[in-house]
């Protein structure tokens, strides 16, 4: 297809663009100017085109409006519709996001193309999280794999679909460290670990944007939420974070940081304050951190309204005020507030915004529409025949499949209930989970259609040789509980147990699939109670009553307390929420098809009290019990200080043996780490081998211990493997409370193992 420019002075000269056939000198320089560079490199671009750009309309690439008409409808005539319609024809609009499908996508851009004054395209966003149509499993889940590979592509094929559909920029990852499963946005990310975390960002801005920003099967990934939100007090959605400046440098920061030498094009700025400042209007974050000291090239992107909610913080006094706090401090794009392209030109006359930031901020924006190569065919996104061709294609069906099988955790297995007979073994299905084919596809998923999911029921039904039986139990009502009794629905229905009691008596083994539905967690989701929503506890220990022959599989978007199912149940498979292939990843686990490998990435609390929870703890002057019966140290006096399952914690239908840990000490930056891995079992099966390690004594106090390395293994029964690591300078020092990176002589411990639980150890000293 012509390039943006071709394509430019063709309009030009048919008249579609020129009210007549006389140009101005101002359109004809327009055209030469940037005509002339068309070979030149994409900052020489970049600079010619900023050169012919008004004030407004420079400012009209830093605004971006949600998708706000039926664009196969007729043109809006009055209102907000209206007046966002004529700003994109006037080139005031330079992202549009929640536009999805070729012929919508087609018609937005055809605007900005043909219509405006320079015929800038659209960067055209959308959430995909963990799919666009065809649905992985949620993040949190894909995470509990630590498979980097399998996360890379689970995000090259999303992508991949995304970008069939129109679609070139996404709002992932989410690479916020959260120690509180209260926070229903755990599982939009990598969960508690810092280590973990960031290599799992560094597979996904890989996997979305792989090798070329500019084919068309890439799409702009975006590091989000700059910075601290998972921190929010009590686990509570959008709520303040006061952290220290060892947890910013030390545990927040690095996932961006990895982001960003990734090559992350776009940032997300977040929702929360932090010392006091929004996110969004915080200088110190996104100018001296994220655009000066890490050296950013992109663009920061804030979060929906979130411009407009320093007013509602008391950080701004209105509109006015929050655009020019906003700007100053380094948000480059407005998210629906709407106050860029109304406000900024009278800033900028007053003397209060420089006119400098503008350009700065249209010039990363212009820069990531070049990398795209949406000025070389801003139409590139849109070929109908190849959005037919991949949405749902088997490459993509087989790739979430994989992914889902991989993120899921054997939590119990006493007895080796699990895995399944495959024939001759009468199994009761219960739980209104198990026929749902819509909320395994989790939160966050809207670009995907409801009812698409394989249900638990259905993936086993696929092994014919066994007779299956379904009892739903009782409804999960997903609501929020007190909004749900006003309108009158019944959060405590028992009347489906006495079936489903029938049901579990004349089976061999019993299935029940229960947890939380897809939407009770991600965005504005937070639970004050993490046990099984509504009456399946009850209905848990109803059916046990009759046959204790239990398979718990848990469907469910954040760690849960199951402190009695974990007393009672013999068999507990995490299974999260899984995706579109969720039934189809379930049934080959539970029947043994396929070993399950994956390890948390979250610690799974005894009770909420204790939260929030997390392996990298700190010592504390009193960690332990001076003596039996002493009360004054650092504990709870109810419930044990320990989890109920460990980060890293995940078993296998295998077992593994770990043996002769050694340590060399290579240099005071280099240390050498080895072990022995040994399948003791009966089946061929994969481990998460994983280092930690403890600085005994710094001048800023260090965790009790902390992931640095992991690696999946794969071994036939009775075969063994040792198991190489390197800690370099970035695995043994930390940084300071004012940013600095420091590696300081000492003591140190390496553990390897399984879980954060583990006690094989060596220690070693640094000069």
């Amino acid at each position: 297809m012509k390039n943006y420019i071709k394509m430019y002075l063709q309009l030009v000269c048919i008249g579609l663009l020129l009210v007549s056939c006389n140009q101005t000198d101002e359109k004809k320089l327009a055209i030469n100017t940037v005509n002339t560079n068309l070979n030149t490199t994409i900052e020489s671009k970049v600079d010619s085109l900023l050169a012919i750009m008004t004030l407004e309309e420079k400012i009209g690439q830093m605004n971006q409006y949600n998708g706000f008409w039926d664009v196969t409808g007729p043109v809006p005539e009055n209102g907000d519709a209206a007046k966002k319609y004529d700003d994109l024809r006037k080139g005031l609009v330079g992202s549009m996001l929640n536009v999805r499908g070729v012929k919508d996508v087609r018609a937005v851009q055809k605007i900005a193309v043909e219509e405006t004054r320079l015929g800038i395209p659209l960067i055209i966003g959308f959430d995909v999280i963990h799919g666009y149509k065809t649905i992985s499993p949620i993040p949190l889940a894909e995470s509990a794999s630590w498979d980097l590979e399998a996360i890379k592509k689970s995000a090259e094929v999303a992508a991949e679909e995304a970008a069939a559909a129109g679609i070139n920029w996404t709002f992932a990852p989410m690479v916020d460290i959260s120690r509180d499963a209260r926070w229903g946005r755990v599982m939009e990310g990598s969960g508690e670990d810092t280590y973990l975390s960031s290599k799992i960002a560094v597979a996904r801005v890989k996997g979305f944007q792989g090798e070329d920003l500019s084919a068309h099967n890439t799409i702009a990934a975006c590091a989000k939420h700059f910075a601290g939100y998972g921190f929010a007090e009590s686990g509570r959605d959008y709520n303040t974070v006061d952290v220290g400046t060892s947890t910013l440098y030390n545990t927040i920061f690095p996932p961006f940081q990895a982001a960003n030498e990734a090559g992350v094009r776009t940032f997300m700025n977040s929702f929360n304050e932090l010392n006091g400042v929004p996110a969004t209007g915080n200088k110190y974050l996104q100018r001296e951190i994220l655009k000066h000291q890490w050296g950013f090239s992109g663009f920061v992107v804030s979060d929906w309204g979130s411009i407009a909610e320093m007013i509602a913080h008391g950080h701004a006094k209105d509109g006015t005020h929050a655009t020019e706090l906003a700007v100053n401090a380094g948000s480059d794009m407005d998210m629906e507030s709407n106050l860029y392209v109304n406000e900024l030109v009278t800033l900028v006359k007053e003397g209060k915004v420089d006119e400098q930031l503008i350009t700065d901020a249209a010039r990363r924006i212009l820069r990531v529409k070049f990398e795209l190569g949406l000025f070389d065919d801003p139409y590139k996104y849109c070929n109908e025949e190849r959005e037919q061709s991949v949405t749902g294609s088997k490459e993509i069906q087989d790739a979430v499949l994989d992914m889902a099988k991989k993120s899921i955790v054997l939590l119990k297995n006493e007895n080796n209930v699990l895995p399944l007979k495959k024939e001759g073994q009468k199994i009761a299905v219960i739980g209104a989970l198990a026929n749902d084919k819509t909320s395994p596809l989790g939160s966050w998923r809207i670009g995907a259609d409801d009812g698409t999911a394989v249900s638990v029921l259905e993936g086993l039904k696929v092994y014919s040789g066994n007779q299956i039986t379904y009892a739903k139990g009782a409804d999960l009502v997903y609501g929020q509980t007190v909004f749900a009794r006003e309108l009158d629905i019944n959060v405590s229905d028992k009347s489906g147990f006495a079936e489903a009691k029938q049901v579990a008596k004349q089976a061999d083994v019993v299935i029940m699939v229960l947890g939380e539905h897809g939407f009770q967690s991600g965005e504005g989701r937070s639970r004050a109670d993490i046990d099984l929503p509504g009456v399946q506890q009850e209905l848990l220990e109803e059916v046990y009553k009759v046959n204790k022959n239990i398979v718990l599989v848990l469907n469910n978007g954040r760690p849960l307390s199951i402190n009695w199912a974990d007393e009672h149940i013999p068999a507990i498979v995490e299974a999260w929420h899984l995706g579109t292939q969720s039934g189809n990843a379930i049934a080959q686990v539970l029947y043994g098809d396929y070993n399950p490998s994956g390890k948390l990435p979250m610690t799974f609390p005894r009770s909420v009290g204790q939260l929030p929870l997390y392996y990298n703890s700190k010592s504390t002057g009193r960690p332990n019990m001076p003596s039996p019966g002493e009360v004054f140290w650092s504990h709870y006096t109810d419930v044990s200080n320990t989890p109920l399952y460990p980060f890293g914690y995940g078993l296998s239908y295998t077992t593994f043996n770990y043996t002769n840990l050694k340590v060399n000490v290579v240099s005071n930056n280099t240390v050498e780490v080895s072990v022995k891995l040994t399948n003791t079992g009966k089946l061929n099966g994969k481990e998460v081998v994983q280092l930690y390690m403890q600085d005994l004594f710094a001048s800023v106090t260090r965790p009790v211990k902390e992931l640095k390395g992991f690696e999946l293994v794969e071994l036939n029964p009775n075969e063994s493997k040792t198991i190489n690591f390197t800690l370099s300078k970035n695995e043994l020092g930390f940084y300071s409370n004012e940013g600095k990176f420091l590696l300081e002589p000492g003591d140190f411990k390496v553990y390897v193992g399984g879980s954060s639980n583990t006690t094989l150890e060596a220690k070693f000293t640094l000069e």
